[in-house]
């Protein structure tokens, strides 16, 4: 199996369109298809901030729940947008009210349509994609060697939210520790979550989230082949967002 890993959407709609075309992916009959049988994986953070966000979760979900041509493990936006369809009360906030002002326009129907996509996307996807044939692991933040194979609380904290001390920048950001820098192991570790302004490579693990929404570029990671596709962003540059 080929997969393509794509990074953080959050709502870049047309990027991803652009980014899906760059790997070869072609639309037929409403149909997403690879002449070499290619997959797609996405690393989570769909939604928020970003304009088309309800967009991205049909396509992902045509993608993934209708054709099965993909995969999709969740990050800790999917994570607050599935509590507030849960009826949660869920501070709109971090650009999760930018994804409620576009649910706030549908029809009643429509509404209806979109929660089921999303939260069926989100109850079926597991909490981080062990793809064993491939030595690879797909998790939205990453995922140090011994929790693999865990699904506990911890974990599913470390997965949605990074390596968190509780800690806080002045502006309000959790302060995340490097995991990757401490990674050994042999399979690949394949996570997003943090923008960064080119993908970051440190021993088996590699940060695709190259910041689309904050102005920078979207990014796949061909897998086997370990190849970089991008494309630029349509959003204004916002420099401050970028950690390395």
């Amino acid at each position: 199996m080929k997969l393509d890993i794509i990074g953080d959407v959050h709502g870049c709609f047309e990027e991803l369109q652009l980014l899906l075309k760059k790997l070869g992916y072609q639309e037929q009959h409403d149909k997403f298809l690879h002449p070499e049988n290619r997959k797609i994986a996405f690393v989570g953070d769909l939604t928020d901030r970003g304009p088309q966000s309800l967009d991205v979760i049909r396509l992902v979900y045509q993608l993934v729940i209708e054709q099965q041509i993909a995969y999709y493990v969740p990050g800790n936006h999917c994570n607050k947008l599935y509590r507030f369809f849960l009826g949660n009360n869920v501070k709109q906030q971090h650009g999760l009210e930018t994804t409620v002002a576009e649910y706030e326009q549908l029809t009643d129907k429509e509404k209806t349509e979109i929660k089921e996509m999303m939260m069926t996307l989100y109850e079926k996807a597991p909490l981080y994609l062990e793809l064993d044939p491939l030595q690879l692991v797909i998790a939205h933040a990453g995922i140090p060697e011994k929790y693999i194979g865990r699904h506990d609380k911890k974990v599913k904290t470390f997965v949605l939210y990074g390596d968190i001390s509780g800690e806080k920048h002045p502006d309000g950001r959790p302060i995340r520790r490097d995991w990757a820098q401490n990674y050994h192991g042999d399979k690949w570790i394949v996570y997003g979550h943090t923008p960064v302004l080119e993908p970051r490579f440190i021993h088996n693990t590699v940060n695709i989230d190259t910041g689309c929404v904050f102005g920078n570029k979207l990014t796949a990671f061909r897998f086997p082949e370990k190849e970089i596709t991008s494309v630029p962003s349509t959003m204004p540059f916002v420099e401050e967002k970028f950690s390395y």
